[in-house]
């Protein structure tokens, strides 16, 4: 909960005014309906993929882009307060101004005054331009790319960033998704504070990584054990 203009909010979001995503398209019924998945992938204690012929514990680069510590849609565009890990950097230059994310230290590069990239230049988080209209920063990002488990593919979010007071910016989006019937708009504050911003280290020396793949060949040989060779061939 926080609160804008003398009034408490419990939702980010402001259009629709129920406070509520707009329900899913039928593009975006069917797209996220085959996403591959690359947030954290099941896990019932068992090689359950085995079974199945696929490969989720192969090797590091198979792992979900958040376990790998490369990824998180939630706290990149357009950037939302997460449980923890919320603070935030803002550099500003004469042609660009940068802001550093806490969480899977995230560092968005906006070019001000220019021009998109090619469209087949694409990333994660996008391609962002901005400009000022008087003491506003607008931010128009297109460019996402098509990932098979983050459903990005033609969005694009255009954001502001407006001075409330001497210690807050308010924080306003719209993210124009062909996942979602309309576009939605949302905003919250974000306080100054003069804590310190330090590295994300996510788990120091990926030591994590190591074991989730040590455990995945135990679990298949416990597997193995009971079932016998998988009826799919691992590598094929």
């Amino acid at each position: 909960m926080f609160k804008i203009d003398g009034r408490y909010r419990n939702s980010i979001i402001v259009d629709p005014p129920n406070g509520r995503l707009p329900g899913l398209s039928e593009t975006g019924k069917a797209r996220r309906s085959t996403l591959k998945q690359r947030g954290w992938f099941k896990n019932d204690g068992t090689a359950w993929w085995l079974a199945t012929g696929e490969k989720p514990y192969d090797n590091m680069e198979t792992q979900p882009l958040v376990d790998r510590c490369l990824y998180l849609d939630f706290v990149t565009v357009p950037v939302r307060p997460i449980v923890y890990n919320n603070l935030k950097t803002i550099v500003q230059t004469e042609d660009h101004v940068m802001i550093l994310i806490e969480w899977m230290h995230w560092a968005r590069v906006i070019r001000l005054n220019s021009e998109h990239l090619p469209d087949d230049m694409r990333s994660l988080s996008g391609d962002s331009i901005g400009w000022w209209e008087g003491d506003t920063l607008v931010v128009d990002t297109t460019n996402f790319l098509a990932d098979p488990g983050v459903p990005r593919q033609g969005l694009r979010v255009e954001e502001r960033f407006s001075p409330l007071d001497a210690n807050r910016l308010l924080y306003r989006f719209t993210v124009h998704d062909p996942d979602h019937v309309t576009p939605y708009t949302g905003e919250y504050p974000w306080p100054r504070t003069d804590a310190s911003l330090y590295e994300y280290a996510c788990h120091e020396g990926n030591y994590a990584m190591f074991n989730t793949l040590r455990g995945a060949r135990h679990l298949e040989k416990m597997w193995i054990e009971e079932h016998g060779q998988p009826p799919v061939a691992r590598g094929e």
